[in-house]
C-alpha cells in the first residue's frame, strides 16, 4: 500500500488515479463524509448507487460504479458496500464485506491505479489497522494507494 497525503478527489481529478474507491452504506444515502463529496462532485456515482436496492444486506461486499470523463481522462468511481447502515455509534463497518469487495475490485480493476480514503475507519467506526491489512492482502498485486486527507 502506497500512502499519499492530499485530497483524494483533487488527485483523482488531476489524473493520479484511474479508479477511486470509497466505502458506502447499503441505504443509498451518500450523505456524509467523502461519500457526500463524491455525490456532489461526481453525480454519476450517486446515480449508480440509486440503481441498487435500498437497504439490501445482499449488497454487502459488492459494489456499484460509474465512469466519468474528467478533462479527457476516464475516472471510475467505485461505491464499495462495506456497511449496512450509518445509524448509531460503534462499529458499522463489516470486515467480511470489506474483504469481499476488495477481492472483487482486484479482479475488476487489475492494471489500474486505485486510490481510496480510510475506508470503513471514519464514520463507520472500523479499526484501520485491521482494514488496511485486509486491503493490502486483497490488492497485493495492484497499484493501490491510501490517500490520507490533507485539506
Amino acid at each position: 500500500m502506497h500512502i499519499i497525503r492530499g485530497d483524494l478527489l483533487h488527485l483523482a481529478r488531476t489524473g493520479a488515479f484511474d479508479v477511486i474507491v470509497h466505502g458506502c452504506n447499503c441505504q443509498c444515502q451518500m450523505g456524509k463524509g467523502i461519500a457526500l463529496s463524491i455525490r456532489q462532485q461526481f453525480p454519476a456515482a450517486y446515480e449508480a448507487d440509486l440503481r441498487t436496492p435500498r437497504g439490501s444486506s445482499a449488497k454487502l461486499g459488492t459494489f456499484s460504479s460509474a465512469s466519468v470523463d474528467v478533462d479527457g481522462h476516464v475516472l471510475t468511481i467505485v461505491n464499495a458496500y462495506t456497511q449496512l447502515h450509518w445509524r448509531g455509534s460503534g462499529l458499522k463497518a463489516d470486515y467480511h464485506a470489506i474483504r469481499n469487495v476488495m477481492r472483487a475490485i482486484a479482479h475488476g480493476f487489475a492494471g489500474k491505479r486505485i486510490g481510496y480514503p480510510k475506508i470503513g475507519a471514519g464514520l463507520a467506526g472500523g479499526d484501520w489497522s485491521i482494514i488496511s491489512a485486509i486491503i493490502d492482502e486483497e490488492l497485493q498485486d495492484l497499484d493501490h494507494s491510501y490517500v490520507e486527507f490533507v485539506g
